[in-house]
């Protein structure tokens, strides 16, 4: 496993660099990418073996906690930070509780200021969700010759402004691969097909996890119906808890603490004694 010093001037040791990304265009080794909010969710990517984990900056020192090697890339939102020096300063924070990477769907100026940092960006560009009213609608992007071509030229766009990688999500599979040809960025495929560097998906599609699945995803598991039970159970228990306590039946002799007869005595004697009798 390959040992850096991370923003924080920190030993680490890392599944995958930003070299090894690099490199895996050459070499063809594919690399697995999930989301993760919390310590449990990094802790059971790495166990699983997933080598990459995306997840929102404020939460990066919570990820690390579960995880201190997969590679993490921090997800700058557009409300946490605002302008130029709100992104910078929210970038290097990640950074420095243990990210090793940003992602952003903002403009090219913004990917160029970062990367002048010598900052490892990751650029977002295909279906990017919270931009959709331009296109109308939640649909694969690039279905049309001319709008495949103009997202030929934003890939282009991406790299020039210094972008390491690029999150590619939802682009219709063949026209991935003809792009993918004729750039130097590492790709990572969210519903965009096979043919790129990292194959990515969300942890909660993947086990099943409540709400819509997305066509691209494939469920793995089925925590949906695990949920609905400890639903289920928590109602089950807080009612049978209301009803002993209803009936008399809580708190019983095990669930309460005793005095010795003698010293219980005293007690209610030196309560008398000091005016306090019945």
């Amino acid at each position: 496993m390959p040992r850096i010093y991370d923003w924080a001037a920190r030993e680490a040791e890392r599944t995958v660099t930003v070299a090894d990304l690099r490199a895996s265009r050459k070499s063809g080794k594919r690399y697995t990418q999930v989301t993760a909010e919390t310590a449990e969710e990094a802790a059971a990517a790495e166990q699983a073996g997933i080598e990459m984990l995306v997840t929102r900056a404020r939460n990066v020192e919570a990820v690390r906690r579960g995880s201190k090697h997969l590679f993490v890339t921090a997800a700058l939102g557009f409300a946490d930070a605002v302008t130029q020096d709100d992104i910078l300063r929210t970038a290097l924070k990640a950074l420095s509780d243990g990210a090793d990477a940003v992602i952003t769907a903002r403009g090219m100026a913004t990917v160029s200021m970062l990367a002048a940092e010598d900052i490892p960006v990751v650029g977002h560009l295909g279906l990017v969700p919270r931009k959709s009213t331009w296109l109308g609608r939640l649909r694969a992007f690039g279905k049309y010759a001319e709008e495949a071509l103009a997202l030929f030229q934003r890939f282009r766009r991406l790299e020039e402004a210094g972008a390491f990688a690029v999150e590619c999500e939802v682009i219709p599979a063949r026209v991935m691969s003809e792009i993918r040809r004729r750039i130097g960025l590492v790709t990572v495929s969210l519903g965009s097909g096979p043919d790129a560097d990292v194959i990515f998906l969300f942890t909660e599609d993947i086990c099943g996890g409540e709400g819509r699945r997305p066509r691209h995803a494939r469920v793995y598991g089925d925590l949906q119906a695990l949920q609905e039970r400890i639903k289920q159970e928590r109602v089950k228990a807080l009612s049978a808890f209301r009803a002993d306590v209803t009936a008399n039946g809580f708190p019983g002799p095990q669930e309460i603490s005793d005095i010795a007869d003698d010293e219980y005595a005293a007690f209610v004697s030196r309560l008398k004694d000091s005016g306090f009798g019945d």
